[in-house]
């Protein structure tokens, strides 16, 4: 077990503890209070309000005492009860994920609900997420009520939460954890729950660059162009058998399951689209043991968020898009087109398997996407095979560690705390042997792509 391994399943046993800060605070301000109010009046009290002002501070006092008390035994009592409850399967923690679209950006959601539990008096019950490797989601809150229809009894509670994970990616849940606090957090009784699922983290849209771009093959006749494009699909590769039709061009495995002879026709032009075939690349060409760097891991959400901007932008023109995912996926049939779209990017992993060369079809891409770990000598010859119609976005990966050096270590140092997790990352990308390789790469990678000629956008 390494040192991240021991730390996250300390901080995982630590839940089960049930004190917390504001019990240490709780404690010492009401032991200086005590003190306070206790202390004997000397002899030559210099007013005689003085005992009636210590008398109504004893008296507010034992009053928040009294409240607090009755807080507390009231958790203990609710904590107690549904350890009894949740023996029956009903009435564990039940969990959904939702994404929604606001202010442009794809946004994960987290609606919780419990059957048949209790509420502290002037407590609150949270919750909380274990996925992956132990790690763990931030406390959210279940304060709404959930009745039975055409009943005033409460039948469950439940809550929905903005969840922001730090990666890109699908989630594996490996349990969770329901707490009874009392109002000022002085106890928290955590009941661990068998919560098991899987769940994705949604890229979100930066600035768009639009580009125009068209098919290079259509598979029906709905949407008119003005560029001619191959024709593809059954209904378009064979005829019936007749007269005169070339013997060769006879589909015998439908005469052998249908007993109906037809010929496959050549390839026509119409001038017509369809759909708009998108390649996105997540091949790296780098060394194996930098994978696992929280370098790429970065690099891979910046690349996947503009992945995600271009397609969601091209996806707003006339024609369906057409995702080629360049690794296999498993997912459910009821998703839409732009889920499907999403769904891919998010599980999608630098790879070294399927190269650019392989995954690419340049008679039938129309927009390709590439990042800084692309292999310079393959984007070349994959060019060289494009048209001048095609479309290469160029995401230089390394812009994700992009600042003003002395000014960032002026907050670090000085002025403010680090506001998110890139902050060490930067600076330390700043002195890292690869920043200079990488660099090299986009550098070499930016004339490749300006020398074609293909329609570039450098993002």
């Amino acid at each position: 077990m390494n040192r991240k391994q021991l730390q996250q399943q300390i901080k995982y046993y630590a839940q089960y503890f049930p004190f917390t800060l504001n019990t240490f605070l709780c404690l010492v301000a009401a032991y200086f209070a005590y003190k306070i109010l206790y202390r004997p009046l000397p002899d030559d009290t210099p007013t005689s309000f003085q005992p009636f002002i210590f008398l109504m501070g004893k008296v507010i006092f034992w009053f928040i005492i009294a409240v607090i008390l009755l807080s507390v035994l009231s958790t203990i009592a609710t904590w107690i009860y549904y350890l009894f409850l949740k023996r029956n399967e009903d009435h564990r923690l039940e969990v959904t994920f939702d994404t929604e679209q606001r202010k442009g950006k794809n946004k994960l959601f987290l609606t919780a609900s419990v059957k048949g539990i209790r509420r502290p008096i002037l407590g609150i019950i949270k919750g909380r997420l274990f996925y992956d490797d132990n790690d763990m989601t931030d406390k959210f809150s279940l304060l709404s009520n959930k009745r039975k229809p055409k009943n005033f009894w409460r039948d469950a509670i439940f809550g929905r939460s903005r969840l922001s994970l730090p990666d890109i990616k699908e989630y594996e849940l490996k349990g969770g954890f329901i707490f009874f606090e009392d109002m000022l957090h002085i106890l928290s009784f955590a009941v661990p729950q068998p919560v098991k699922g899987q769940f994705y983290q949604p890229p979100v849209l930066k600035k768009d660059d639009d580009r125009d771009v068209y098919p290079k093959q259509t598979e029906d006749l709905d949407v008119r162009i003005d560029q001619l494009r191959p024709v593809e699909g059954d209904l378009h590769n064979y005829k019936d058998f007749e007269s005169g039709d070339d013997i060769r061009r006879i589909v015998w495995k439908v005469y052998a399951k249908n007993r109906e002879l037809v010929v496959r026709v050549p390839e026509r032009f119409e001038p017509y689209a369809s759909h708009l075939d998108f390649y996105a690349s997540f091949h790296a060409s780098v060394k194996p043991k930098w994978l696992g760097d929280n370098y790429l891991k970065e690099m891979l959400n910046y690349y996947k968020n503009y992945v995600w901007t271009v397609y969601d932008t091209l996806s707003k023109k006339e024609w369906e898009m057409n995702f080629v995912p360049d690794q296999n996926f498993n997912l459910p049939e009821q998703l839409t087109d732009d889920e499907r779209s999403a769904r891919i990017i998010s599980n999608s992993l630098w790879q070294q398997d399927s190269s650019l060369l392989s995954y690419f079809n340049p008679k039938k891409g129309a927009v390709l996407c590439v990042s800084s770990f692309t292999d310079p000598d393959e984007l070349e010859q994959v060019l060289e095979q494009c048209d001048e119609n095609t479309v290469v976005y160029f995401v230089k990966t390394s812009r994700v560690f992009r600042h003003f050096v002395p000014w960032n270590w002026l907050k670090r140092l000085i002025l403010l705390p680090p506001k998110d997790r890139l902050n060490k990352l930067r600076s330390r990308w700043t002195f890292s042997p690869m920043r200079l390789k990488v660099q090299k790469r986009e550098k070499r990678l930016v004339e490749i792509i300006q020398k074609s000629d293909v329609i570039n956008a450098i993002l």
